[in-house]
């Protein structure tokens, strides 16, 4: 492993500017590291409102097995729409956009690059493999290590009151453990060794701490948003749609786990997890364990994120804790992203693989339907991703070693 501890005295560069950005450059701040927060335009105007004079406010419950608790009011010491000002000089590098805003950031990232810089994808989404596919395009060698995580160490969500987004984060709950993995491979122990530098891990090495995975492909498998959000959305959707209106409850309540989740749901989610599990067997690569019953709770696969395999929310009871989560409409990320980054990418190993998914193309069926788009046409592909035309022994030597195949 490489010696990392100049990381310590360099500070950190938080891309992006919604809830995830929020969270991990607050809890940083908090948790000493010098912290940069950037954001594009035509967002900053906005999700970076008020942040330069006030910091954020970084509170919730922050429920977790372990009962790690950071809050208060953090300062940065740069907040900038400038990317190549965040990243100069900067030790790590993290990236928590949502996945369709990865390839603007990266455009600019990509020529303000320096040696030894570590790049973090909170949640990768595939992000690493797209990353390094536009290096590659644009001639850039720069001797960094890129990595990314199957989730984000925090639920939280940003303030927003009468339309406006407020400089404060709420965060509900905070991730005792996280999946990650760097691309190659062969870097995972340097990524995975530089959590130590980034306060925002602090709960997670005050839980049970990071997991290496066996590859970006096992944390793209392993991220549980499109498992979890596309079936619970989708099938769930005539509870969603009339939320407060039909039930009489208040519409701003409501959250698929609360409101949603039901054993029938439960049974098509672990299915869609089996086509999953089968996809990463026959590459040859990892995906994190679940046994069936860790399906069949109120909270499902995410609850053991924060409290553990044994955390079960019976279906009889209620879960305020995600009250008030979402999504209120189909035309959210738990569909505009999930669908075309996660399912897809699916889909498309599948007929690469020879591996048949009904489940996850029924997913993508149906919100083609009832988005009114089509994922097909507009989700990710193995090509855009860089690896449409490998063969499954070079996919494995490109995901470990980093030793690239052109097409011919």
């Amino acid at each position: 492993m490489a010696d990392i501890s100049y990381l310590k005295d360099k500070p950190i560069a938080v891309l992006g500017g919604g809830a995830v950005a929020k969270a991990v450059s607050a809890d940083s701040a908090l948790g000493g590291n010098k912290v940069r927060i950037c954001d594009m335009e035509p967002f900053a105007s906005k999700t970076l409102f008020g942040v330069e004079k006030q910091g954020v406010r970084f509170y919730g419950d922050q429920l977790n097995l372990y009962g790690f608790r950071r809050e208060g009011q953090a300062k940065y010491d740069m907040v900038t729409t400038d990317v190549a000002a965040a990243v100069k000089g900067a030790g790590i590098i993290i990236v928590t956009t949502p996945a369709l805003g990865h390839k603007p950031f990266f455009e600019k990232l990509i020529p303000c690059l320096e040696d030894g810089q570590i790049i973090h994808i909170i949640p990768d989404n595939f992000g690493s493999l797209i990353l390094r596919r536009m290096m590659r395009e644009a001639g850039c060698t720069k001797n960094v290590i890129i990595g990314g995580w199957s989730s984000s160490p925090y639920g939280s969500r940003v303030d927003i009151k009468g339309g406006v987004i407020l400089p404060s984060i709420r965060v509900y709950y905070r991730a005792i453990t996280l999946r990650g993995a760097a691309l190659p491979n062969k870097d995972n122990d340097t990524f995975i060794a530089s959590t130590e530098y980034i306060g925002a891990f602090g709960g997670i090495r005050n839980g049970e701490g990071p997991v290496p995975g066996n590859t970006v492909m096992d944390t793209g498998f392993s991220n549980v948003n499109p498992v979890l959000h596309c079936p619970g959305v989708i099938l769930g959707v005539g509870v969603m749609e009339n939320f407060g209106v039909v039930f009489g409850d208040d519409r701003s309540k409501f959250s698929i786990y609360s409101h949603a989740y039901c054993p029938s749901i439960s049974r098509v989610q672990y299915q869609f997890y089996q086509e999953q599990c089968e996809l990463a067997k026959a590459m040859g690569v990892g995906i994190q364990d679940y046994e069936k019953e860790h399906f069949f709770s109120r909270e499902n696969l995410l609850g053991q994120e924060y409290m553990g395999k044994d955390y079960v929310i019976p279906f009889t009871e209620q879960d305020p804790i995600q009250f008030g989560t979402g999504p209120f409409t189909v035309q959210n990320r738990y569909i505009t992203e999930d669908i075309p980054v996660g399912c897809h990418v699916y889909h498309e190993l599948g007929k690469k693989f020879g591996v048949k998914t009904p489940v996850v193309d029924s997913m993508i069926n149906l919100a083609n339907v009832m988005a009114e788009q089509d994922f097909y046409k507009s989700g990710y592909t193995l090509d855009y991703l860089g690896i449409g035309h490998m063969n499954k022994e070079e996919m494995l030597k490109y995901l470990n070693e980093g030793v690239y195949t052109e097409k011919k």
